[in-house]
């Protein structure tokens, strides 16, 4: 494999998760069952949410194991929504598309009222006008990220959810950018619902969570069976369930270290993006304010595709945002959130490191870019 810079789309397996889902593969039983082998099998799952609420502060009957971050997402939404009265839906500008399209949804279908906030110019959420928008507490729900997923601002989410809670509103906040690294303890934020994903921090694909007040409301979006509090019902999957916890504990354990070391990868290669492309622009903040994964540049005169696509034949990969937009390249919602005009928004690449990316990796990148830019601008030129 070639270097591999786009961790925030996902991230390799963990060689921990990967033995304990191999491991879980051999067992058999339902864990629904009553005879011993499905009573193992709930035992082994069970084990496995006190190890993911663990990573999470929360309590193990809060854990809502879920297909992934967008179905952890769209439960919280619209299962609030739905168990209130109330249509208003407070939401920043520049969210996750699995947020933004799921309040468009309810838009559309369910007579949902979308109140958005707006960003600044480093992609933070504007506190008074969130206050304002939560109001004398006549919304449904609100729901924000933790760290932007395209640009790694770390959001103000204690301010965010003091508000919420003033206003009695239920606040939902996306931690899928956040996970792995930076620490997260439900029970002290005070807030609804929040949802990971495993497959962000070295679990496999095809597994999260929604992390569940026992005080929320919510109407279930699948019947059926009544497991897990009867908010999600079905089988649930005990090996992806192991192998999310075996991830989620290793992630925990590794986050100090992890993010000193990934914090000065990054910044060396943002220092190096400006020296080699001075007219290359930072998009969000410097230093502690954003995620330490995170460096995200517009190129001037230059599509954000075809320096993908030009990195890409010089065996780097990185991305020009999120990874959830069925590979279709458009331009980032995020700048253009953040008052960038359309132009800038089309000339992106969202770099992400983590606990692969080596100084190699980061050299590899910096020599490849002035080239790729170079020709990417003069295509960019011809098109004109």
């Amino acid at each position: 494999m070639g270097v591999y810079l786009d961790h925030a789309a996902t991230t390799p397996m963990l060689p921990e998760a990967i033995d304990a889902f191999a491991r879980a593969m051999h067992e058999v039983g339902n864990p629904s069952s009553i005879h011993s082998a499905g009573q193992d099998a709930r035992r082994r799952l069970e084990e496995a949410r006190e190890e993911v609420a663990a990573s999470l502060g929360c309590d193990p009957i809060e854990v809502v194991f879920t297909s992934g971050g967008t179905e952890a997402i769209n439960l919280a939404i619209k299962g609030m929504f739905w168990a209130s009265d109330a249509t208003r839906i407070v939401a920043p500008e520049g969210e996750h598309h699995a947020t933004m399209d799921t309040i468009e949804w309810l838009a559309t279908h369910e007579g949902a009222q979308p109140a958005w906030v707006p960003l600044d110019s480093d992609g933070f959420i504007d506190t008074d006008a969130w206050t304002e928008a939560i109001g004398a507490g006549d919304a449904a729900l609100a729901s924000a990220l933790w760290v932007n997923n395209e640009v790694g601002t770390i959001e103000p989410v204690d301010a965010l959810a003091a508000a919420a809670a003033a206003a009695a509103v239920p606040f939902h906040v996306d931690a899928v950018a956040a996970y792995g690294h930076l620490p997260i303890d439900f029970r002290s934020l005070g807030v609804a619902a929040l949802s990971v994903s495993a497959h962000k921090i070295g679990g496999p694909v095809g597994v999260g969570a929604l992390v569940l007040s026992r005080a929320a409301n919510v109407v279930p979006i699948v019947h059926g069976g009544g497991q897990q509090r009867n908010v999600r019902s079905g089988t649930q999957d005990v090996a992806a369930a192991v192998s999310f916890a075996a991830a989620a504990s290793a992630a925990v354990r590794a986050l100090d270290s992890e993010r000193a070391r990934v914090t000065a990868l990054r910044d060396r290669l943002i220092a190096g993006v400006r020296a080699s492309v001075p007219a290359a622009r930072l998009s969000g903040p410097e230093g502690e304010l954003r995620v330490a994964s995170n460096a995200h540049f517009t190129f001037p005169g230059a599509q954000g595709d075809s320096l993908l696509f030009l990195l890409d034949a010089a065996g780097v990969a990185v991305s020009t945002g999120s990874a959830c937009q069925a590979g279709v390249p458009e331009p980032s919602h995020v700048v253009l959130a953040m008052g960038r005009p359309a132009a800038e928004a089309s000339a992106c690449l969202r770099i992400t490191l983590g606990r692969t990316t080596t100084d190699a990796d980061v050299d590899a990148f910096l020599a490849a870019l002035p080239d790729a830019y170079s020709r990417a601008a003069q295509a960019g030129l011809t098109t004109r």
